[in-house]
Parts: structure tokens; sequence; C-alpha cells
């Protein structure tokens, strides 16, 4: 696929505040593999290999392993997530799908017996963070890390 545009030369300051949005929500104290799981899975569901390829390489690289980051789209039928890792899954999914059925009242009541109110403010922020990026690389066709499958 052949890049469309560079979007970090476009709008540089708008995407600098979008990088500086992004380095408070990995820094904002949620935990690192959460953080790394929930930006796969709203990517797998945006369909931006851009973001997935990254996210599983930086997850691998901090750790996680090939068996958890294979199964993330297979979530619910996994059991090699925690109770919180779900409930995160399960939020990020209808914070991404937001447009399809909103957030349920029930999601949201059980999704804080996982989190605290400002660690669900996080976790909503960071989901929409991730669909920004992926919004920008599917858009635009960012230039994947990865060399293509059928290049010479």
């Amino acid at each position: 696929m052949k890049p469309r545009l560079n979007f970090y030369g476009q709008a540089p300051e708008l995407i600098k505040a979008v990088v500086t949005l992004n380095k408070a929500v990995d820094e904002c104290g949620l935990e690192k593999s959460l953080l790394h799981l929930i930006k796969l899975r709203a990517s797998q569901i945006n369909g931006c290999s851009f973001c997935v390829e990254m996210h599983s390489r930086e997850a691998r690289a901090d750790g996680e392993t090939e068996q958890r980051l294979y199964l993330v789209s297979a979530w619910k039928e996994s059991p090699l997530f925690t109770d919180r890792e779900r409930a995160a899954f399960a939020w990020v999914e209808a914070v991404t799908r937001i447009a399809e059925a909103g957030v349920a009242d029930e999601l949201y009541e059980k999704t804080l017996q996982h989190f605290s109110a400002e660690e669900l403010t996080k976790l909503t922020v960071a989901t929409g963070m991730i669909n920004i990026w992926n919004r920008l690389c599917v858009s635009f066709h960012a230039v994947h890390p990865m060399p293509a499958a059928n290049a010479a």
C-alpha cells in the first residue's frame, strides 16, 4: 500500500499535541502491559496493521508472551487474561465501537469493579488516544515498518 501523505509534516503543531497527549497516556499510571494490550485490541478492531505490528512488537519487548499477544483478538475465549484485563478489553471494545451501541450502564458498572473512577477515565483517554493514531495511520496509509510480503 502506498502512503497517501506524511501527516506529521502536514499539521506539525497538531501532531505535536497528539504526541504530548500520547506521552501523558503512557505515563498515566496504568500498567504498561495493560496499555499495550488495549492499544493492540483497538488497533485490531480498527484494522490498523501499522499499529497492530508496533504494539505487538513493543509489548513483546516489554515481556509480553507470544501466546497472549496471539489471543488478544479472542480474549473472550482465552483463559490467559485477568479479570481486570477482560474488563479493560470489554470497555475498549465498547468505546472504540461507540457509534454502534454506546456504552451500556451494565458495562460501566462491571468495569468499575476492576478500575477506580480515575483509572477508568485514564483507560478511556488511552482508548481515545489509540483510536486517533489508528485513524491517522489507516486514513493516510502509514508506512508499515515491516517489508511488504510481495516486495522483490
